[in-house]
């Protein structure tokens, strides 16, 4: 496939999957032409503030552009802290905070920096369970100010029936998204997420694109709520551990004590 690859809401089939580094040119070209998106509401949400932005949909699109960006302090997450869960095993850890998530699987991993994730998704009557499969795309440049990326592209199964079973069934959705990480010089991280999708089935597109700022803006708090109970449980979990080598050092040290003690004047 050519690098004139544009991202949208077409599956393409495993066979027609262009190159890794056509996948992320063409996500880093969605991220920089965001920053010119007509800007719309900013959310305020337990502690974070998001503003969001879109794009009317284009002639290569099938549906319209959304796009989130926040600001965070290391109280909220270090850069390695948001790589940590967004860059690696994104699909899993977003069923822990997207509320909608009720499954996750790994369809197949192609190469250490790409793999075909399914999701399903459920959400309250009428609306039917929701089927995405998408091959996701990541990469992360030490280089300073350093930068995470992830690529998420839908993808057809069809093809191959034994991959297709892997998948729950539902109402196949499609989405493609763009994530970045980025070091800013002031210290804080920016998170920005750009992303086109559609839901599939009766729901009529005007509803999603209604809809989306104020449901991408909501995953910025449910991430960073869910990751600081992760970041307790982990420091928890190493003070315990501390503890532990503490006493277990103070227990070793005894029998040294008696051996010199013994090994002292009058010892037979």
């Amino acid at each position: 496939m050519s690098n004139d690859f544009h991202l949208s809401i077409t599956r393409l089939k495993l066979s027609e999957l262009p190159s890794e580094e056509t996948v992320l040119a063409a996500g880093r070209a969605v991220l920089d032409s965001s920053s010119s998106w007509k800007e719309g509401k900013t959310f305020h949400r337990h502690g974070t503030t998001v503003r969001t932005f879109a794009q009317p949909k284009g002639p290569q699109d099938g549906a319209g552009w959304h796009c989130r960006v926040s600001e965070h302090t290391a109280e909220d997450a270090t850069f390695d802290e948001f790589w940590a869960k967004l860059g690696v095993d994104k699909a899993e850890n977003e069923k822990e905070f997207v509320h909608e998530i009720k499954k996750v699987k790994l369809v197949k991993q192609i190469s250490p920096t790409q793999s075909v994730w399914t999701l399903y998704y459920t959400f309250p009557p009428p609306v039917a369970p929701r089927v995405f499969t998408v091959l996701q795309t990541v990469h992360l440049d030490n280089a300073s100010p350093r930068t995470g990326i992830i690529v998420s592209i839908p993808i057809d199964l069809s093809s191959d029936p034994e991959l297709a079973e892997l998948e729950e069934k539902g109402v196949k959705g499609r989405y493609t998204s763009v994530e970045r990480i980025k070091e800013l010089e002031n210290g804080k991280v920016e998170w920005r997420m750009a992303t086109s999708s559609t839901p599939g089935g009766n729901i009529p597109q005007f509803i999603t694109e209604r809809t989306m700022p104020g449901k991408i803006s909501a995953d910025v708090p449910q991430f960073i709520q869910w990751f600081h109970t992760i970041r307790a449980k982990d420091a928890k979990a190493g003070s315990a551990s501390a503890e532990v080598r503490k006493s277990t050092s103070e227990a070793a040290a005894v029998p040294a004590v008696s051996v010199a003690e013994g090994a002292g004047p009058g010892a037979a």
